[in-house]
């Protein structure tokens, strides 16, 4: 059997090359938390849980810290989604990647935009999976190579 440069392609986005580790999703809209675990668990983040309001992402920060939120900062239970992410911050040996979901982005105060990154809703799963990858730290593999590409 004969594999072809598309199988291989297809092979490669059905597995990633490396982990994106524990995801915390925080989104009170069942169906965009369900979104948005189902592309990072496809983009190699592993586990994904996802809660719908501050009290039980806070919950879930008690149990595992995080390597990337998911944080959509207006909650049924709270307004001020950002203080999720300080507490975070605070937490973990080594911050997570903060990504903050929000329709309106001019609500978060400069202080605690300074935390993460904004993704203005709505917004395709694809830009929020690019994002990650733009952002998160590169491996030594991935540290290699950009030091040999010049960039």
């Amino acid at each position: 059997m004969t594999t072809t440069r598309q199988d291989r392609s297809n092979a490669r986005q059905r597995k990633p090359l490396r982990s994106l580790g524990h995801a915390l999703v925080v989104e009170d809209d069942g169906l965009i938390a369900m979104d948005i675990a189902e592309a990072l668990a496809e983009a190699g983040a592993e586990p994904v849980v996802t809660c719908v309001s501050v009290a039980e992402a806070m919950l879930e920060l008690e149990r595992a810290a995080p390597a990337l939120l998911v944080l959509d900062v207006h909650l049924a239970d709270r307004d001020d989604g950002w203080a999720l992410a300080e507490l975070a911050i605070q937490l973990a040996q080594s911050p997570p990647l903060i990504l903050f979901t929000t329709a309106t982005p001019s609500s978060i105060p400069p202080s605690a935009s300074t935390l993460g990154h904004v993704l203005p809703k709505p917004f395709r799963t694809e830009a929020l999976i690019s994002l990650i990858e733009q952002q998160r730290p590169l491996g030594l593999i991935g540290r290699i190579r950009h030091a040999l590409s010049g960039q």
